[in-house]
């Protein structure tokens, strides 16, 4: 049994904003996981690992083999199964992901051992805010955050500077069952951090002309942002 996500998950990101018969209309009639990933997917929702839905797996399969991107950093890899989604529909990335959850180590070397059959993968093991800065800079065409939502907008600085200009970041999770488009007087007490967070990086990328963003109302939400410009200016934002 997987113990990480058996008790105090965050709810607000399993209730989707868009209607229920579109949600599973998505679900259902987009091509399907087969093989493996299918096998990692059926895994994750019985032990309650929390995974990218479905809508957004037939999203990043069309972003994959789109952009064909050379360098992919990801922010939080759970079992391994984005990241190994990633590689399975653009076969030249290297991708680098972050964890420091023991247990979904545990699970992701395993799962990297037997299914990166192209060695893709490497696997960054600790706090992505002490691992970022050794990163080397202007090097990531792709960037996938699915991490703490509180600390969105800590890294992001950091993850700017490692993204080419005319890379693309997308952030996931962010509109917490709909909860970012209430007052925070109406935001549970223990969920407050989470909408702070959020608001901040919404204050710090969607009218930045530095970058070019786009909310996709796909699942709980997508924040997508273009690097324009090789300095983005993030200064006014108190973090």
């Amino acid at each position: 049994m997987v113990e990480t996500y058996s008790r105090n998950a965050n709810r607000n990101m399993r209730r989707p904003v868009v209607k229920e018969e579109i949600v599973d209309f998505m679900r259902t009639r987009q091509a399907q996981n087969t093989g493996y990933l299918k096998d990692l997917e059926d895994f994750a929702r019985q032990e309650n690992i929390p995974i990218i839905p479905h809508e957004t797996v037939a999203y990043f399969r069309l972003l994959m083999q789109t952009l064909q991107p050379k360098h992919i950093l990801e922010i939080g890899t759970a079992i391994g199964y984005s990241a190994l989604l990633m590689a399975e529909n653009s076969p030249q990335s290297r991708i680098s992901t972050i964890e420091r959850n023991p247990e979904m180590l545990g699970l992701a070397r395993e799962n990297f051992a037997k299914f990166d059959s192209r060695k893709q993968i490497s696997l960054l093991e600790g706090e992505a805010m002490e691992l970022l800065p050794g990163l080397p800079d202007d090097h990531f065409d792709f960037v996938f955050m699915d991490s703490a939502k509180s600390k969105y907008i800590v890294f992001l600085p950091e993850v700017l500077k490692k993204v080419k200009v005319g890379g693309l970041i997308v952030i996931d999770d962010i509109f917490q069952g709909g909860d970012v488009a209430k007052d925070m007087s109406e935001i549970h007490r223990g969920q407050r951090a989470i909408y702070r967070g959020l608001q901040k990086l919404f204050d710090a990328t969607l009218d930045n002309p530095d970058l070019t963003s786009s909310l996709i109302s796909m699942s709980d939400g997508l924040l997508l942002l273009r690097k324009n410009v090789d300095q983005v200016d993030l200064e006014m934002i108190e973090i």
